[in-house]
């Protein structure tokens, strides 16, 4: 097992990274009060739901639990609503823990949901898919999407412990664990260009899975995020470096709908506009540009995304958050290992960058 910290004063808190951890043992310390809320989904629930209870029950806990279908299309208020439901219905109090078991979606409504039960609760993150365990677990952003964005709705709610345990990945899909590659390769592009070698070294054992190479990526992954959230917690300056390709791909996800492409996907084609734009700046060549398609589409993730009318695809980008006092601010590349953000780019050159690809 491996563990790092994400320093937040007294509210740091520990990321354990390995396989077929003691969840018993390493939750202990951090599940306050004697009520837990499990959320988790139905698919997640089947395979690691009793786990869970028995840990928490031998740690003499009042346990419930609260079931949501599968989806990024169940990340809305309704779905949210059934949390508090859970939580009132079970008559739990301010001095309970909601404890998230599942990927990205399941964390992010359930951290949501903790952050505004009784105007805040204990939260505790049990990343089941690798996109959750590299990224969307750790660093306290929570939240809901609204049909015009993607988690426009939310609020930081830092957890007391991420439990990371690679045992979860023998059951993730193939084209799940693909959508996790994506957020790894985004580190590598935006901060580290060694990570991005090894990355280029191990892809095809990351892509048949095996586990002790994923754990290493995760590890990597994490401590850049833990670094990065430690030294901007509410995203006021460098925190929004973790965006590269996310402006882009969250136009793609909610133009096509929530769910029809997996969030890695949609940021994967996002990394490589941002390159072709970073490129068109004549920041990185065009040999650069070609490494990062390279090392998407070994990971198994798509370089181009469906044909999308250019004004939706703008009027989508003009939703984000990185949008300030009016300004669209684009994280881009201005060496591979090294990203920016910036407002000052050539608009028709982004549109350019948009169009190549698409097909």
């Amino acid at each position: 097992m491996q563990s790092l910290h994400v320093e937040l004063g007294d509210r740091r808190y520990p990321i354990f990274i390995g396989s077929d951890l003691d969840s018993q043992q390493l939750l202990a310390p951090y599940i306050h009060g004697r009520q837990v809320m499990v959320v988790s989904n139905t698919t997640v629930a089947p395979l690691y739901l009793q786990h869970f209870l028995q840990a928490l029950q031998g740690l003499d806990k009042v346990v419930a639990t609260c079931i949501l279908p599968d989806g990024e299309q169940y990340k809305n208020i309704e779905h949210l609503h059934l949390i508090f439901d859970a939580l009132l219905g079970a008559g739990f109090n301010r001095d309970c823990t909601v404890l998230a078991l599942g990927g990205g979606v399941i964390g992010d409504m359930a951290g949501f949901a903790a952050a505004c039960f009784q105007r805040g609760v204990y939260f505790v993150q049990v990343p089941t898919t690798l996109l959750s365990q590299v990224d969307s677990s750790v660093g306290g952003k929570t939240g809901i999407n609204h049909p015009l964005g993607k988690n426009m709705i939310g609020a930081f709610q830092q957890p007391q412990v991420v439990l990371a345990d690679m045992a979860h990945l023998k059951t993730l899909p193939k084209r799940e664990l693909s959508a996790g590659l994506a957020e790894i390769i985004k580190y590598a592009l935006l901060c580290d260009a060694d990570f991005l070698v090894w990355l280029e070294q191990h892809m095809d054992q990351l892509v048949a899975g095996n586990l002790d190479l994923l754990a290493e990526a995760v590890y990597r992954s994490c401590a850049h995020k833990a670094r990065i959230v430690a030294n901007d917690e509410k995203e006021q300056g460098e925190r929004a470096l973790l965006n590269l390709g996310h402006t882009f791909g969250h136009a793609i996800e909610s133009y096509l709908g929530y769910g029809v492409w997996l969030h890695g996907e949609a940021v994967a084609t996002g990394m490589v506009m941002a390159a072709d734009l970073s490129q068109q700046m004549g920041w990185i060549s065009l040999q650069d540009v070609q490494r990062v398609k390279n090392i998407i589409q070994r990971a198994e993730l798509p370089i181009h995304c469906p044909l999308i009318p250019l004004d939706e695809f703008l009027a989508f980008m003009a939703h984000d958050k990185k949008v300030l006092n009016g300004q669209l601010r684009l994280v881009l590349l201005k060496q591979l290992g090294q990203a920016i953000i910036t407002r000052d780019f050539n608009v028709e050159a982004m549109h350019q960058a948009i169009r190549l690809n698409q097909k």
